[in-house]
């Protein structure tokens, strides 16, 4: 048995969707462990274009059973809005809910938006699905478990407990919005829309054992990247849960668990969305972001582009105590003029930033040779062009862990295994 967990070595978008997607059809289980409806995973398979935002990327599996995790928030609505999607592709979803994570409910969305809004310039450029105000109620043990669907009058009093004491705090910081919810309207709407998931609803731990007990693969999926943890990113841009590999047995459920192999994902350039700013920017973006199709998977914004921030790379891949690095989308850097890697900083804290954009510094460049051959259909590294091969081996030697994984294009097939 190999327990496998695939984590973000950047800002998030790197591509992790497609590296859970390959590496499911050897595993018995693939497990989202933190997150909720805030980020996209996009997985290009033999049945279409997925954007994925709560199931996990191996669900395309037939054999793997999907986790959410009790270290998730989960969008009840969006959630059987996605799993109908995926039904509607011809995947039979064998589908485990934890009992233990929280629901995010439209008053938390509302509660983002406003916020964000409340801050203006100061903004921190959320999603606004309500991510960082359901976390904070589970942290103020107000939050609604996944597990009371099943119980409602529990429910019922637990939405009343928590609306008494949200409603007034958001009539006081948002005097110019009515708010009018109930409990018995909230109850009655989760009970509805829940219908098409509820019965999945678990204690997962308990399924994820009985794999373990058989020695099958389990794989680990986060959301997200190293620059957006909760504690090691870069604060207080950052997402509301922990995205790092350590989390991955507490937010998939197995709190004991020890990890045989970690996975970093990094594209073989940078970009970001959300706010803060891009150390690597490049000058001119519109055109590499077009061709790239970098937007947000959830949101559509546009990502900033840059080249290759191998510092800060390296950062996330110690965060997450990879043993290896999958590097996506380096067929985009086809044909491009100027391809260069940042191998250091020059300013204030140089040698130690929190995380490269919360200080004043600028990129040290190391020039790569460009190629312009296509690269999309080479399934051996060897195939590839010689200046492609020495990006890939230049940023293995900056990262300190092997590159194993090259992804040449989106789909199943145009993965190079080194």
């Amino acid at each position: 048995m190999t327990s496998i967990v695939v984590v973000g070595a950047n800002w998030g978008d790197e591509g992790k969707g497609r590296i859970v997607d390959f590496l499911a059809n050897d595993a018995a289980a693939s497990i989202r462990f933190q997150g909720g409806n805030n980020a996209g995973h996009t997985v290009v398979n033999d049945l279409g274009t997925f954007k994925l935002h709560q199931l996990p990327s191996g669900v395309f599996n037939p054999g793997c059973l999907a986790v959410l995790g009790p270290g998730m928030v989960i969008s009840p609505e969006a959630l059987s809005i996605e799993l109908a999607e995926v039904q509607a592709a011809g995947v039979d979803v064998n589908l485990c809910i934890s009992d233990r994570a929280v629901l995010c409910l439209p008053i938390h969305a509302l509660e983002d938006t406003l916020e964000e809004q409340r801050l203006g310039d100061a903004a921190y450029g959320s999603t606004r699905q309500g991510i960082a105000p359901v976390y904070g109620d589970r942290v103020m043990k107000k939050g609604i478990l996944v597990g009371w669907l099943k119980q409602p009058e529990v429910l019922r009093e637990r939405l009343q407990f928590m609306l008494d004491w949200k409603l007034p705090q958001l009539r006081a910081l948002y005097p110019d919005h009515e708010f009018t919810e109930t409990a018995e309207e909230i109850t009655q709407w989760l009970l509805e829309v829940s219908a098409p998931w509820r019965d999945a609803i678990c204690n997962v731990t308990t399924p994820l054992k009985q794999i373990q007990e058989q020695q099958q693969n389990l794989l680990f999926e986060a959301q997200l990247g190293a620059g957006r943890d909760l504690i090691y990113g870069e604060y207080p841009w950052t997402t509301s849960s922990n995205v790092v590999s350590t989390y991955a047995g507490i937010g998939g459920g197995l709190p004991a668990l020890r990890l045989d192999r970690i996975i970093a994902v990094a594209k073989a350039f940078s970009s970001s969305v959300g706010t803060g700013t891009l150390i690597t920017a490049m000058e001119e973006q519109d055109a590499f972001r077009e061709a790239s199709n970098e937007f947000g998977a959830t949101t559509g914004r546009p990502r900033d582009m840059g080249y290759f921030d191998a510092v800060a790379t390296r950062n996330g891949v110690d965060i997450q105590a990879a043993t290896e690095v999958a590097l996506t989308k380096i067929d985009c850097l086809t044909g491009l003029e100027d391809l260069k890697i940042c191998v250091a900083y020059d300013g204030d804290h140089a040698e130690n930033p929190i995380w490269p954009q919360t200080a004043s510094l600028t990129p040290v460049y190391e020039q790569m040779e460009t190629w312009h051959e296509d690269i999309t259909g080479c399934r051996e590294f060897d195939q590839l062009p010689k200046a492609a091969q020495a990006y890939v081996l230049r940023i293995e030697e900056l990262m300190g862990v092997p590159v194993k994984m090259v992804s040449v294009g989106p789909g199943r097939e145009q993965m190079i295994m080194r």
